[in-house]
């Protein structure tokens, strides 16, 4: 039952946030063609505490559920600079589109 209520909570989170953030759409976004597949990593800048990752994952769930999502470290591992800690396949527009509010949630 606490599980659901994170989950339920992580979700309302992740929409109040890409309401704010995307709206009604994103403009830039739409300049890239539809069927194209991008890949993404993200990185860190410094040594941190890495929080956030089911936040993230929402975010991307949201948009879009074919985004597929590597993972190369846990909540609450350390990290050192300039480690990749995911790796991220799918729709370019939807990459685009949540890259900010993804990042804003992973702390």
């Amino acid at each position: 039952m606490l599980l659901e209520a994170l989950e339920a909570e992580i979700e309302q989170d992740v929409r109040r946030a890409l309401e704010e953030d995307v709206g009604s759409g994103d403009i830039t976004a739409q300049l890239i063609p539809e069927d194209r597949i991008w890949q993404a990593s993200v990185y860190t800048r410094q040594a941190a505490i890495l929080c956030g990752r089911n936040w993230f994952d929402a975010v991307f769930k949201q948009l879009d559920n074919r985004v597929d999502i590597r993972w190369y470290a846990d909540d609450g591992e350390a990290i050192v600079a300039h480690q990749v800690i995911c790796t991220l396949k799918g729709p370019a527009r939807c990459l685009l589109s949540g890259e900010r509010t993804a990042l804003n949630f992973l702390q």
